[in-house]
């Protein structure tokens, strides 16, 4: 099978040689690792003490007209030259093959392996064979008989019936108990600043989106760090998702097959927009989809390129990206919550309370500074949060706030609120309703829509902005474990608004 995106598409591979001049031709759009495997197919298959076709040997990967990538088609080619130098057959119509081979004919690992096995199951496969690293991870997919093997001889044994493969089965459950983060914050150490703590956890109860602003060592990159503590487990669902994206990309951690984390993906500002975005010739995903169902930071937001921030806009809307290319498209999801954090000026120190430095920038440097953020973009997140210095006098006063263990369970029930709400449906957060399903799931009072009514005029809200307040109500609303959107809401989720 060829990898497309997440999913595959099946090739067939076929083999022949004639009495003719010695040679081994790969057609059917090969990449360069694929041309190469004919001289690891070769040596893997002699060193195995199994004879080699004489003469010209012809391998098609069909279709002919489907682009092929990678050494994970070693296997299958191996066999069918085993095949057909020994005038040996047998039935394989129910198994698919995957890995790649070294020159002595054990077998290595292949990325994007999960998503191989998941595309053999959809297609009516019964049966997998992989490398033994390989197994535990193609065994997340349900209902589909893995094996495993280190070697080429023992693949040859068990399709001859001579030996027995181990087979490997699931072994995690959605029921495993929940991992935090061990290089998150906890909030508790982070004295003060509770305007921005409750911030992040209706950004984590609801997935909205959230910018923090304020002077330098305000506090907002560990405000951000925090975030990761309070996030709710991932489902067994969404750590499939997530585990797909990261085997495809080979970035899998050693010796993990599930991950159980949300992803926390932090960008340096000099990254480009095909980093983040994802393309490459061969379009793989860009960091966007690697933080699917967790969160993007993005620290000193207002230095990013803006063709690197314009590029986001779409993905933040529509929570996937399609990445065109001469050769075709690929779509891979995007779900992330974006966190962003940033100065408000270049020195840092416009209109910051309690500094004992003044802001030292002109007019049209603040104004070009803060420009750097298109309206656009600005009005696709949901939370504004001014982040304060503390004075010194509060770094022994101010109380440190409740510990993210007791956060992150009002967000676990939140979250179970919103799985209620959506049971049936393809939504999983309150940030991902449509406007249709606000209309229906999300009904105002007649003070509540007058509240709304007055704050487009005063904060001359857009109509997705005025979609987006509701969003963020009904998220503090199930955090207080309320069925109705109240005038209080309301009136907390204009409050985290961008002010012109």
């Amino acid at each position: 099978m060829a990898a497309r995106g997440l999913g595959a598409e099946l090739v067939k591979i076929e083999v022949e040689n004639y009495a003719s001049q010695p040679g081994t031709v790969i057609v059917g759009l090969g990449d360069k690792a694929v041309q190469e495997s004919k001289e690891r197919v070769r040596a893997a298959i002699k060193n195995c003490d199994f004879f080699y076709p004489r003469g010209k040997v012809v391998i098609n990967l069909a279709p002919a007209d489907l682009p092929k990538s990678g050494p994970c088609f070693d296997l299958p080619i191996a066999l069918g030259l085993i095949a057909l130098g020994n005038d040996w057959s047998v039935n394989c119509d129910s198994t698919v093959f995957f890995g790649e081979l070294t020159l002595d004919g054990r077998l290595q690992h292949v990325n994007g392996i999960l998503g191989l096995a998941a595309e053999a199951k959809a297609r009516g496969f019964l049966r997998v064979v992989v490398p033994s690293s390989d197994a535990a991870e193609a065994a997340l997919i349900p209902d589909l008989e893995i094996y495993g093997a280190d070697d080429l001889i023992q693949v040859v044994q068990f399709l001859r019936g001579e030996v027995q493969l181990r087979r490997e089965f699931q072994t995690v459950s959605p029921h495993d108990p929940f991992l935090p983060d061990s290089n998150s914050v906890d909030m508790v150490d982070i004295k003060g600043q509770a305007q921005a703590k409750r911030a992040l956890e209706i950004a984590a109860a609801g997935s909205h989106n959230v910018l923090l602003c304020g002077s330098p060592g305000s506090g907002k990159t560990l405000l951000a760090r925090s975030l990761r503590s309070i996030l709710p487990a991932l489902s067994l669902q969404e750590s499939l998702e997530v585990t797909k994206l990261y085997s495809l990309c080979g970035m899998l951690p050693q010796g993990q097959t599930l991950i159980r984390q949300r992803p926390f993906r932090t960008i340096h500002h000099t990254a480009s927009a095909t980093a983040i975005v994802g393309g490459g010739s061969v379009p793989r995903p860009g960091e966007i989809s690697l933080a699917h169902r967790g969160v993007l930071f993005m620290d000193e937001l207002a230095e990013f390129p803006s063709s690197v921030l314009e590029a986001l806009r779409q993905p933040v809307e529509d929570r996937q990206i399609t990445i065109s290319r001469a050769s075709g498209s690929l779509t891979y999801p995007s779900q992330f919550l974006l966190c962003g954090a940033m100065n408000p000026c270049p020195c840092g120190f416009y209109q910051v309370p309690h500094s004992k430095k003044a802001c030292e920038c002109l007019p049209y440097q603040i104004t070009r500074y803060q420009g750097r953020l298109s309206g656009p973009l600005m009005d696709r997140i949901d939370l504004h949060c001014a982040v304060s210095p503390l004075e010194q006098s509060d770094f022994s006063a101010l109380p440190s706030g409740d510990t993210s263990e007791a956060v992150r369970e009002r967000v676990n029930s939140a979250r179970e609120r919103q799985r209620l709400r959506f049971e049936g449906m393809s939504l999983a957060v309150n940030a991902e309703m449509s406007t249709k399903d606000l209309e229906r799931l999300c009904p105002l009072s007649a003070e509540s829509k007058n509240i709304l009514e007055l704050a487009v005029e005063s904060l001359h809200l857009s109509a997705r902005g005025y979609y987006r307040v509701i969003r963020v109500a009904r998220t503090i609303a199930d955090l207080q474990a309320c069925e109705g959107i109240s005038v209080a809401h309301v009136s907390e989720a204009l409050q985290y608004r961008r002010r012109e």
